[in-house]
């Protein structure tokens, strides 16, 4: 219904932003990083939202970046997960952090949001492990440019070097994904760089 929503904030709470657009005061619900991310009252925000319909309600849900609001459409879509659910678990995560724990199977690191259990959160790595890849979490979503595949298969080789190594995909790949310049380097310098992340 509303693609997103620019003006300022004229109330802030851990699970609630009021924001003023021409006059019209708006209660959006946020996750509560977006609540920690957010600029102070009184300042400008634009805050992309999702428009949830009930039939005995009607709630805006704001993100601040498109990646929030895609990974929370995308989350929705499971069964069982309902817009709370879905903001309950980008409170404790970034879309980056539950793509990694999706390609890795990392079900503990997804039940660790209020609500969600074991059960559920392996039903999301079901469900969403063909909706996000190890690629889509290695690069930002804004990148105009694709890496070649033989850089992508470096950072690929990389990641897998470290899960020989005994740490977790997840671990893994976040450490690899902090490397600047990951795609110009060799597999030996991509793991000596990240490996300064995990010690």
């Amino acid at each position: 219904m509303y693609a997103y929503f620019k003006g300022k904030i004229a109330a802030k709470e851990f699970d609630l932003a009021v924001l003023e657009v021409n006059g019209i005061g708006y209660n959006i619900r946020i996750s509560a990083d977006t609540s920690s991310l957010l600029p102070a009252v009184g300042e400008e925000v634009k805050l992309y939202t999702y428009t949830s319909v009930r039939e005995d309600a009607i709630a805006l849900y704001g993100f601040l970046t498109k990646d929030d609001l895609d990974m929370f459409k995308l989350l929705i879509g499971v069964n069982g997960i309902g817009p709370k659910g879905g903001q309950s678990i980008l409170s404790v995560m970034t879309p980056d952090d539950l793509r990694f724990a999706i390609v890795s199977g990392d079900a503990k690191m997804i039940a660790k949001a209020p609500g969600i259990g074991a059960k559920t959160a392996q039903r999301i790595i079901l469900d969403m492990k063909d909706k996000v890849s190890l690629e889509d979490t290695l690069h930002s979503a804004g990148e105009e440019t694709r890496m070649e595949s033989s850089a992508s298969d470096s950072v690929r080789e990389a990641v897998e070097a470290l899960t020989a190594l005994g740490y977790g995909m997840t671990e893994a790949a976040r450490a690899v994904k902090e490397v600047k310049d990951a795609e110009q380097m060799t597999v030996e310098e991509i793991l000596k760089a990240s490996l300064k992340y995990l010690l």
